[in-house]
């Protein structure tokens, strides 16, 4: 049996789209109580307002800070309709029902968002519409909340197809909304305050969500929670799937990372290609030949605006994605001529910071791995030092091992990631993989660099490198067999760095 809207109260910070629920309701002759700049918006529609002082006999006081806080406010909320003693409490006191509560919290994260100042930001924090809304949406049997704007279009589809009638899945599904709005809204506020001091407890709130045609597999239900349009625009093609963000959100990261012409292939989130040149046509070629096998169906980003040159070596290829800063009208164009290819422009990232991952019976966070360590940080530990031209790739080989999968291995030559693998639970494995594919795929590896992610626990790993014509190696250190490296490099005429930094990626 539907329940009649007869009163409302409405206190809202964004005002746009109210006017018609406003209207709406004064049509269906519900009374309307409302304060301060809510109060003035309905009387310049016309509408008459009952202002909540009036109410409750007590002003707006403290700056505005308290205006409905008051029992014929939230008696008038929480009354149960259907008990007596709450009746015959309400009679006594005068205070009416109201059985619709419209809200609209102050804009905490945005003002965060903004870089206000801390005073800005605390007065940000909303207490009476906080309240009203854990009110109406505990006593949702009595009462419809509507606790944010995002809510105004289905309170108006409400009135106008029901004429001011509620039932009680309407007024419940309203309450599950109103406490996810004031569930994310504390979310946000303590994590502000967790700035400063840094409590270990897990608080994350994410309202958007997307969801997908699938998982990671076709039987797997998947849901992406953000907002992509922060990151880019979709120019082309087919809706992205969860693989396609799982490799776009690794490649991406990976190219990013590079201030030259960059060009990035992945497949199952490891590079298959990567490597920088001096046009990004150049780059693209070059990260193709790296494995002209795994690129195809892959995610591929770049670093630069996409020209004509690039897009027509690209065109040929099938790939499921490409990430561009930007494209030229004519390059885009032809890229465009797949028609389920997606393209992507990518806008200004935002530096992750943390990284979650759930397991068990709970989640695992830590830092972002952000560290790419450069020359200056590189420590010599052979009788030979790296050339200048090994210095560079061995920068390069740094980055690009660790973006892949531990036990990593990169190989590379000339900004160019000539071998690479990933995932192998032995290291010797991972090195012997990547010489393979290297020789696969016509690569000369004399002269070539070599990147672990991890220590060599024994020489074996350098001297299989050194056969391969390997002539410079990074890698953290950290082994008690140290030496026996170092040794077994300075014996072939190898140089190594060591670095200190381990990059295992899981």
């Amino acid at each position: 049996m539907g329940k009649k809207i007869s009163s409302a109260l409405i206190s809202v910070y964004y005002k746009d789209g109210l006017d018609a629920i406003v209207h709406e309701l004064n049509r269906l002759g519900v009374i309307i109580y409302s304060t301060g700049g809510t109060q003035t918006f309905i009387e310049g529609l016309g509408v008459k307002v009952v202002p909540v002082d009036e109410l409750t006999s007590y002003p707006s006081i403290l700056g505005g800070r308290v205006k409905t806080l008051h029992p014929k406010v939230f008696g008038g909320i929480l009354g149960r309709r259907d008990n007596e003693s709450d009746k015959q409490e309400m009679a006594q006191y005068q205070i009416p029902e109201i059985d619709l509560v419209i809200v609209d919290l102050y804009p905490f994260e945005e003002t965060v968002a903004s870089g206000a100042s801390e005073q800005d930001i605390i007065e940000k924090i909303d207490i009476g519409g906080i309240s009203l809304i854990r009110a109406a949406a505990k006593n949702f049997k009595d009462t419809i909340i509507v606790a944010s704007k995002n809510e105004y279009a289905p309170l108006l589809q409400l009135l106008q197809t029901k004429n001011g009638e509620s039932d009680i899945e309407d007024r419940k599904l309203f309450a599950a909304k109103a406490f996810m709005t004031s569930s994310h809204y504390d979310t946000h506020i303590f994590n502000y305050f967790n700035r400063t001091f840094g409590l270990e407890v897990f608080k994350q709130s994410e309202q958007q969500a997307k969801v997908l045609r699938y998982g990671e597999n076709p039987h797997q239900r998947g849901v992406f929670f953000g907002n992509l349009d922060e990151v880019f625009d979709i120019l082309n093609g087919k809706e992205l799937s969860y693989n396609n963000l799982v490799d776009v959100d690794a490649a991406i990261n990976l190219v990013s990372e590079f201030t030259e012409p960059t060009v990035s292939i992945i497949k199952h989130t490891n590079s298959c290609g990567l490597a920088s040149r001096a046009t990004l046509a150049e780059a693209y070629k070059a990260a193709f030949a790296c494995d002209t096998t795994s690129a195809f169906g892959g995610v591929i980003a770049v670093n630069r605006t996409i020209d004509v040159a690039t897009a027509t070596e690209m065109n040929s290829l099938f790939f499921e994605v490409l990430s561009a800063p930007a494209y030229e009208p004519e390059a885009l164009e032809i890229l465009k001529s797949k028609k389920n290819r997606i393209l992507l422009q990518t806008k200004k990232l935002m530096p992750v910071s943390k990284t979650f991952k759930n397991l068990l019976n709970g989640v695992l966070v830590q830092d972002a791995d952000t560290k790419a360590e450069k020359r200056n940080e590189f420590k010599t530990v052979t009788i030979k030092a790296p050339t200048e031209t090994e210095l560079s790739d061995l920068e390069f080989a740094i980055v690009a091992v660790k973006h892949l999968k531990s036990n990593g291995i990169a190989l590379v030559k000339n900004k160019q990631l000539v071998g690479s693998n990933c995932g192998q639970t032995s290291r010797v494995d991972a090195l012997q993989n990547a010489i393979k594919k290297a020789h696969e795929f016509g690569f000369d590896l004399k002269g070539a660099v070599m990147a672990s992610d991890a220590f060599f626990p024994f020489p074996d790993c350098v001297n299989i490198s050194a056969e391969a014509g390997v002539t410079a190696i990074a890698q953290p250190g950290g082994s008690i067999k140290d030496q026996d490296s170092i040794n077994a490099a300075n014996a072939a005429g190898q140089a190594m760095v060591m670095t200190g930094i381990r990059h295992f990626k899981h």
